[in-house]
């Protein structure tokens, strides 16, 4: 790996993407509607709901 030039830069790309994508996570958990949380918090137990009005 030595013999590849710039072979330091590749670490530090993955870091960088790692902590981007982190970062953009948590903001969203802390932006996100509290409607649409417990939306989606509540999916399935729709489902299964659904499936017994159907039987």
């Amino acid at each position: 790996m030595e013999s590849i030039d710039g072979v330091a830069t590749y670490p530090m790309i993955s870091l960088i993407i790692f902590f981007a994508f982190f970062v953009v996570l948590f903001w969203w958990v802390f932006t996100a509607s509290k409607a649409h949380i417990k939306e989606v918090s509540e999916l399935p137990l729709e489902k299964d709901n659904q499936q017994n009005i159907e039987l």
